[in-house]
């Protein structure tokens, strides 16, 4: 037995709502910033109600269930009520595409979609391309035209509790799907066992108490919001708030009126609140610390201390990972300037291409120890083949690279996967380079993230048009507005005459890097 016993999320939700009947659990701020709160009885009540709701539309013990919501409470009692009743939450992103939920929904076989009346455009062909698909609901709809879609009145309806289903805690209660470093996006299993691992790991790296408030600002359908923010909260009865969106102006004027001592980040939302007027009455907030992803420089770092009083620690995280491998350790004296040492439960090495650990100061491919099921995710939903390559013997192959010193601390190098990290968000390179390669101009193409003071990244491809043809950077740029996230949109478009290639036809992409590096400096 290990410190996650047999507990699932309503098991672990019970208990903490026995403790806490009364205590506040949620406070959710919305757009108009109007503020709503519910304590764990409450929470509790609605996720039971929720429940039967889902019962009565046919979602079964194992069905999925796609979330398309921004961050809520109707987000929230969606996850756990589907935990609830042993049915598997499918997040996304409400940035998404018609095209990349079609694929989602299909590929997840999800039996009911939940979503709001503003997305609903999305989901037109829906039903004709995933036949799974059987009912959409809506979250926050108070009308009349689409009454018996709407959770909330469905859930006034309900006249009795949902019957106990029984649940083990190696169960899937989520998939998370990850671009990784292929086109078609892959579903993270993750587990009940899944998420109280996340919430142990990370409640006890940073001595998360009954009286911390997590506050959530990243989107939920994000691993960083449910396993670093909401189980570590959820672990020790602490609360959480939640709001609708992130506001780099109002970030501490937020954590202020709700009380919040810890807090998530990613780089690119620190470099934008930096880039905010400065207010010193944003000083007279409760934030202890806030954990936070992905370089910042260490000017940036000081400069964010020093202005905001409170302490930044960098951790390294990845969604088929529960918990942290690696954070800044609470008690250290040094600066967040690495990723830190391996946390509780976990071990790391750093390895060659023939998967043999290097020594320190060199560079290699972070792998992380762990169980599936339990402090790893379970698997990739139906790609064994992908499974057993990222997980073997036991050792998660991260994909990104990374150098441990004499000390036994870590720094990031880069990424391994041909992956590029824009303002938070995973971009598949080669999802883009699929797009674009479909343009009837274009002949070929590659997609690079290029260094971006605020975003992290920035994407630029390099295009080799079709003979005779002629196109705009702005028409490449127009034609991936309307096939692909915004996030993932390109922000700059090369057209060269053509791609530099090994003898076996693989693009050099590194040659593609050091063309553009040229060009900055005969530019700059």
């Amino acid at each position: 037995m290990d410190i996650i016993g047999k507990r699932t999320l309503p098991g672990l939700l019970k208990e903490k709502t026995t403790l806490h009947p009364d205590k506040p659990f949620i406070l959710f701020e919305d757009n108009n910033e109007q503020i709503f709160t519910l304590n764990y009885k409450q929470f509790s009540e609605k996720v039971n109600r929720l429940s039967m709701v889902f019962l009565q539309h046919g979602v079964e013990k194992g069905d999925h269930v796609t979330l398309h919501l921004p961050n809520g409470l109707e987000f929230m009692m969606s996850w756990f009520a589907l935990a609830h009743i042993g049915a598997v939450m499918v997040p996304t992103n409400i940035l998404s595409t018609a095209d990349e939920m079609d694929y989602v929904i299909s590929h997840s076989k999800s039996v009911l979609l939940i979503t709001e009346q503003i997305y609903l455009d999305k989901f037109n062909d829906s039903a004709r391309n995933s036949p799974s698909l059987r009912e959409i609901l809506l979250a926050r709809y108070e009308g009349d035209p689409f009454r018996n879609k709407s959770l909330h009145a469905l859930m006034e309806e309900v006249k009795e509790e949902a019957s106990s289903i029984q649940l083990e805690s190696e169960d899937v209660a989520a998939m998370l799907y990850t671009s990784g470093t292929t086109s078609q996006p892959k579903g993270v299993l993750i587990t009940h066992a899944n998420y109280v691992y996340a919430g142990e790991v990370m409640s006890k790296s940073i001595r998360l108490s009954p009286d911390d408030r997590q506050l959530i600002v990243l989107p939920l359908f994000h691993g960083n919001a449910q396993y670093y923010s909401t189980m570590s909260a959820l672990i020790v009865g602490g609360s959480i708030a939640i709001t609708e969106r992130f506001s780099a102006s109002r970030y501490f004027k937020q954590a202020i009126r709700m009380k919040a001592t810890v807090g998530s980040l990613f780089a690119a939302p620190i470099r934008m609140i930096l880039g905010q007027v400065f207010d010193p009455d944003d000083r007279n907030h409760q934030l202890r610390l806030i954990w936070f992803a992905q370089v910042v420089t260490e000017a940036q770092l000081d400069l964010f201390e020093e202005r905001y009083h409170t302490r930044l620690l960098q951790l390294y995280g990845m969604t088929e990972i529960l918990g942290a491998p690696l954070m800044v350790p609470l008690d250290s004296a040094g600066k967040s300037v690495g990723i830190g040492r391996p946390t509780l439960g976990f071990q790391v090495k750093v390895v060659n291409e023939d998967s043999q650990e290097v020594p320190p100061g060199e560079v290699g491919q972070l792998i992380v120890n762990g169980v599936p099921g339990r402090s790893l995710m379970k698997g990739y939903f139906n790609n064994p083949a992908a499974t057993q390559e990222t997980i073997q013997d036991g050792w998660l192959y991260t994909g990104d690279n990374v150098r441990m010193d004499q000390e036994g601390c870590f720094s990031f190098v880069d990424r391994k996967k041909d992956m590029i990290k824009r303002s938070g968000e995973n971009v598949s390179a080669n999802e883009i380079e699929k797009v674009i390669s479909d343009h009837p101009a274009v002949s070929d193409c590659v997609a690079i993230g290029i260094s971006d003071e605020i975003r992290d990244e920035s994407i630029k491809v390099y295009v080799v048009l079709r003979a005779n043809e002629e196109v705009s950077e702005e028409d490449i740029i127009s034609y991936c507005k309307i096939r692909l996230s915004k996030f993932k949109v390109p922000e700059y478009v090369e057209f060269i005459a053509e791609l530099p290639r090994t003898s076996v036809g693989k693009i050099q992409k590194h040659l593609i890097r050091k063309c553009h590096e040229e060009g900055m400096k005969q530019h700059g």
